[in-house]
């Protein structure tokens, strides 16, 4: 009985997960979408407005630049506390450095690219995470093009 039990709260664990990483992607996207508006409505502003309306479309347009820094810094920090653990000692890449297939299987492709503020990666390209680094690996060559050295620590 408390083996179903127990199993019955890691499933509902394991599918609460995804759930809070898509919110806080949303939030992201929203606050993205949120600096852009502000940004349009301070440079009108500046145009066409008086002091008064400038001064408040800064604050407003620094205020939803805030928003977006805090919600990147949430999400990285909510997703470097996640249990992370790769079969093989650090080791730290370089760009042109051949990497064993093992080092980039599924389990350590992350599916979310687009929300560490790199370029989205390109054909037969892919994102890997070697503990606290994201390298881009060629999938075919296992040729590492780009490294970002601790893009997953706390911030």
């Amino acid at each position: 009985m408390k083996k179903t039990k127990f199993l019955a709260a890691g499933l509902i664990a394991a599918m609460m997960v995804p759930a809070v990483a898509q919110a806080q992607t949303r939030d992201i996207r929203e606050d993205r979408r949120d600096v852009r508006e502000e940004r349009r409505e301070y440079r009108d502003a500046v145009r066409y407005g008086d002091r008064g309306d400038v001064r408040e479309e800064r604050r407003e347009y620094r205020d939803a630049k805030r928003d977006l820094r805090d919600s990147k810094r949430d999400w990285r920090r909510d997703t470097r506390y996640q249990n992370y653990r790769a079969p093989f000692r650090y080791q730290q890449f370089r760009v042109g450095a051949t990497l064993r297939s093992n080092y980039y299987a599924p389990a350590y492709r992350p599916a979310w690219d687009s929300r560490w503020g790199v370029p989205r990666a390109g054909r037969n390209l892919t994102y890997v995470r070697h503990y606290n680094d994201l390298l881009l690996v060629n999938m075919r060559s296992g040729k590492v093009v780009r490294v970002y050295r601790n893009h997953f620590r706390w911030r």
